[in-house]
């Protein structure tokens, strides 16, 4: 009798249907009680305690890391880097098997000690899926606020050095550009639209591992190479060691960060050790990069025909003795595409990583490195090279009260290219230009009859920077529930860069010696300290879940930069020696410190896991507005109804989630720079009995205060079918107001601005869509979707005095931001074959200031991505679709007026003689001024800008993994990964996603490599 009662409760057969009261013990299966009699029978013969162990897998191979615990108690373990286990239990408790990406396994331990588990991929779940919302962490299901997100599972199969490079085309309401495709360049990001007038006012806040991390650009900026932007401060992270990437947008999700949650906020959190044996990762890959497309120039025929058009049009009837090209100078059957000759090499990519982790439950760690060099295009020996190390560890005491992690990165950055970028070049040069070499190897100058655009790699553009990040946070249990925690960071940055303007850069046949050679160098050192204790509570009342948090911030960060201009060396050879140039001037010199402090607070409650408010509130106090105007409060309250819990949906076959969100609430801005409500001096640069003078540079006004942006948010959220289909509606509206800027000043002041609050006010608002789907899943194949979509308009809502103001020319009322004011431009005069534009006030003359009226936006209409992830077996591949609408400079930027540099082949199209319809004026060289006033004219109108919208295969990954009997202990995922692989569009210029004329695009990247664990 009692081994069939006791086989019976081991099995989970009921053996009654009453509750079990608390403390008491119980049988079979969880939550139900045997009669007490039966119990006290039960109780006289223990359960019996065994070892347990077994491999938990999944369809592609064992699994390290899985979570092995005794439901109801303490006992827990994790497998190892084979999937393998070892726990101790007894017969009729219940394992649960748990690892994030998969569905929950539970079995119950019967009387044989090896029990394997193979665990099903559940991607779309949200039950234990939990995101970083920065000071706390929130289940997905249940957060009032919008984040997005993406992981080491997105971020790892794209060949990019730059993070935020990972996140383009795959987060709703995040719009990401790159700038440039030298490397080492940077991206432009707005987390829904532009909220100041102000540039540098837009960027949103960066945090790593819970340190901020300041977004200004490296360096001064003054000798970059990378331009049109700075190099980017991102560089410094490697995409490989980030574990997951959230994006904060609406204000429940950032009014705890205050003023610096304004443009939104990214949280970065890079990978931490897991415990279970050392582990070691090994990846190495190599790879090609080469620009995504070509412009279509004229070939050496078409481009004479051109240019002897043009004298004939200007009435120049002999070929001047200058017009080397086309009077005999330069071998008129030469044929050159200077595409290909200076942007088409191929530009090799190498990427190594190697890291150790493992530890036990209380104590893990990881170690990794990592070296990137990425070449160029061009044709020298030119290359991005990064280096990087990265320390983790984390400790928590025998009963999980007491825990403290550490984690560092230290970053080496060297980049080394042309002094300038060579784009313009390569699109205007003539198809017959001479060589690039002469007969001896060096620089031809062609009889001084051109200037060799190798020059540029005489003169050399190189840079370095030095990076760490370092961050610790202690925390312990003070009472069940009640958490004291404190969190400990530190940043340093030091950058050098140099650009050398030597005498060789210049023909020898004029002369110039180095006594003409130049340098630039400039040095850029900033860093930072935060500290921020906080409190933690959590609790349950009645059918109430209540957590609440308090803390401070208080942080210190400071700069300094100093640039030079050098010139008169002695000899070329000492060119990077400034101490040897004769002359130095100092072009830009200062030290900045900025001090902020702040308390905050967060209060959630959840009532019978139905109904949920969240109300955040930041005090914040800043260094950079004067007396009395220093501190600012802001907040936010976020409301969820999970209305899927309710009694009429929750047993639905169908709605497995839905919920209903919105928030409102107030965030700030001081991104205006330190000490700009100061009166400030500068060196005056005049000497008065041998002391150097001062001059005045900034008016004082103390009474300048806070940037403040409302927002506003509604949205939907639906799964069905247990979550396989996820489907998430939202809209929002940001007001930003009293907006920060230099307001023009009458130059009798003798200064041009002073900064103050300008009553203008700029609205965001737009729509957000995204969808998950589980769209096929079975035992060997699966396959899964993604898409988002972000439809926003971005308006000046009012601007007191826009009309008599400075900015007039730059903005206008119920206008985007993003906006460009033209002419008009209405075609080419059939009888003049010039072109022609809108005389908008009718006087007879084209003026900027009457007649550029026309509106041009360049905010784009929508953008999204679609992605698919399929895998087979122990084959995957994912590709990302990345769409928008969008309009942009198109390639009359790029070249001269038609007639004087080459062309596209469209600009065939031209006027020839009286009555033509054409769509291009007539050519000139350049010597008739009516004509090149026409076409300077259409560079600045909207006849320069067209659709650019595009469809771009943005990332494709394919990979296999070797079975795990292939290679004894060692895991092996052999894959090729590309970046900008296709591009769908009408666009004519270099790049479509480019806004940056004049400049290298971002290139095509396919790479391959293998990765070993073991």
């Amino acid at each position: 009798m009692k081994n069939n009662l006791l086989f019976l409760s081991c099995m989970g057969i009921s053996l009654c249907g009453f509750p079990a009261a608390a403390g008491e013990r119980t049988h079979g299966r969880a939550g139900l009680e045997c009669p007490k009699g039966l119990t006290a029978l039960l109780d006289t013969f223990p359960l019996q305690t065994i070892t347990i162990t077994g491999t938990v897998r999944d369809a592609a191979g064992p699994l390290p890391g899985v979570t092995v615990r005794v439901k109801g108690n303490r006992t827990v373990t994790l497998t190892d880097s084979e999937g393998r286990y070892a726990i101790m239990a007894e017969t009729g408790d219940v394992l649960l098997f748990s690892y994030v990406g998969y569905r929950e396994y539970e079995v119950t331990v019967t009387t044989a000690n090896i029990i394997d588990a193979i665990l099903q991929e559940d991607a779309t779940s949200l039950q234990e899926v939990t995101v970083n919302a920065g000071y706390y962490r929130v289940t997905d299901r249940e957060r009032t606020g919008s984040i997005a997100k993406i992981t080491s599972k997105e971020i790892g199969t794209q060949p990019v050095t730059n993070v935020l490079a990972t996140m383009q085309g795959r987060m709703a309401g995040v719009n990401i550009t790159q700038t440039t495709g030298v490397p080492g360049g940077s991206f432009d990001i707005q987390i829904r639209g532009l909220n100041s007038v102000r540039t540098g006012g837009n960027s949103p806040l960066y945090i790593v591992d819970g340190v901020p991390y300041a977004a200004d650009a490296i360096g001064t900026g003054i000798n970059s190479a990378v331009l049109p932007y700075a190099p980017s401060p991102l560089n410094s992270l490697n995409p490989e060691q980030v574990e997951s990437i959230e994006v904060l947008k609406d204000a429940d999700a950032t009014a705890i960060y205050g003023s610096r949650g304004a443009n939104g906020v990214v949280l970065i959190t890079t990978k931490k050790g897991k415990a279970g044996a050392t582990r070691y990762n090994v990846d190495v890959s190599t790879g090609m990069g080469s620009i995504t497309r070509r412009i279509d120039l004229l070939d050496t025929a078409q481009y004479l025909a051109m240019r002897e058009e043009a004298f004939r049009n200007d009435g120049i009837g002999e070929f001047p003795a200058q017009a080397y090209d086309v009077n005999g100078t330069w071998d008129r059957n030469r044929n050159t595409d200077w595409q290909r000759e200076l942007l088409g090499q191929t530009a090799h990519i190498t990427n190594a990583q190697l890291s150790m982790s493992g530890g036990t439950a209380q104590t893990q760690f990881l170690v990794g490195g990592s070296f990137n060099r990425q070449g160029t295009v061009y044709d020298g020996d030119f290359a991005y090279r990064k280096s990087n190390l990265h320390l983790q560890l984390g400790h928590a005491s025998a009963d999980q009260r007491f825990k403290a992690s550490f984690s560092a990165g230290y970053t080496l950055q060297d980049n080394n290219q042309p002094r300038v970028d060579l784009m313009v070049e390569a699109l205007r040069l003539a198809p017959n230009a001479p060589d690039l070499y002469d007969a001896d190897g060096e620089l031809n100058w062609e009889g001084s009859t051109w200037e060799n655009p190798l020059r540029h790699y005489e003169g050399q553009y190189g840079a370095t920077t030095r990076d760490l990040m370092a961050n610790s946070t202690l925390s312990y249990l003070l009472l069940p529930g009640l958490e004291l925690r404190s969190g400990f960071g530190y940043t340093t940055l030091r950058n050098a860069e140099r650009t050398a303007a030597p005498s060789t850069m210049f023909d020898p046949a004029f002369g110039v010696t180095s006594a003409a050679s130049s340098l630039i160098v400039s040095a850029a050192d900033r860093s930072s300290w935060i500290a921020e204790p906080q409190l933690h509570w959590k609790g349950r009342l009645g059918k109430a879940r209540l957590e609440l948090l308090v803390g401070a911030t208080f942080q210190s960060q400071g700069g300094s930069q100093l640039a030079q201009y050098a010139e008169g060396f002695s000899s070329n050879s000492l060119i990077r020696n400034i101490g040897a140039a004769s002359n130095l001037f100092t072009v830009t010199s200062d030290n900045t410190e900025y001090r902020y402090q702040a308390f905050f607070g967060r209060a959630n409650l959840i009532w019978d896991d139905r109904y949920i408010l969240n109300l955040t509130g930041r005090r914040d106090g800043s260094s950079r507005f004067g007396p009395g105007k220093q501190f600012a409060n802001f907040g936010a309250a976020g409301v969820a109804w999970l209305f899927s819990r309710e009694a009429l949906l929750k047993d639905s076959n169908v709605l497995s989630h839905g919920k209903l969100r919105g928030s409102y609430g107030v965030t700030g801005s001081d991104q205006i720079g330190d000490y700009q409500y100061l009166d400030t001096y500068a060196p005056s640069g005049v000497l008065y009995g041998g002391v150097m003078g001062l001059r005045p540079t900034r008016l004082f006004n103390p009474d300048f205060g806070w940037e403040t942006n409302r927002k506003m948010e509604a949205a939907l959220e639906l799964g069905f079918l247990r979550d396989r289909i996820m489907l998430t509606a939202g809209w929002y509206r940001n007001t930003s107001g009293n907006q920060l800027a230099g307001i023009p000043l009458p130059g009798t002041t003798g200064f041009n601005i002073i900064q103050a609050n300008l009553e203008a006010t700029v609205q965001n608002r737009g729509l957000e869509l995204t969808l998950q789907a589980v769209n096929m899943q079975g035992r060997d194949f699966k396959w899964t979707s993604s898409l988002n979509f972000t439809q926003e308009r971005n308006k000046l809502v009012e601007f007191p005095g826009l009309e008599t103001s400075t900015y007039r020319n730059t903005y206008a009322i119920g206008q985007p931001l993003n906006i460009r004011k033209m002419y008009h431009f209405t075609g080419v005069d059939p009888e003049t074959g010039l072109y022609t534009f809108e005389d908008v006030n009718g006087d007879g003359r084209l003026t900027a200031a009457e007649d550029k009226k026309q509106v041009v936006d360049f905010t784009p209409a929508y953008y999204g991505g679609l992605h698919n992830d399929l895998r087979y077996g122990n084959w995957q591949l994912g590709f990302l679709f990345q769409f928008v609408r969008q309009q942009n400079f198109n390639s009359a930027v790029n070249f001269g007026a038609p007639g004087t540099s080459n062309q596209p082949v469209t600009a065939l199209d031209r006027w020839q003689e009286p009555g033509d319809v054409s769509d291009h004026q007539r050519f000139t060289s350049g010597s008739n001024g009516a004509a090149m006033s026409a076409y300077n004219r259409y560079r600045d109108s909207d006849a320069a800008v067209s659709d650019a919208s595009y469809v771009r295969l943005r990332n494709l990954s394919i990979s296999y993994t070797l079975p795990a009997t292939a290679l004894k202990g060692v895991q092996c995922r052999m894959f090729v990964e590309g970046q900008n692989l296709l591009t769908f569009t009408k666009f004519e210029g270099a790049d479509p996603e480019f806004k940056a004329a004049g400049y290298l695009p971002p290139l095509k990247v396919i790479s391959a490599g293998m990765q070993f664990n073991f």
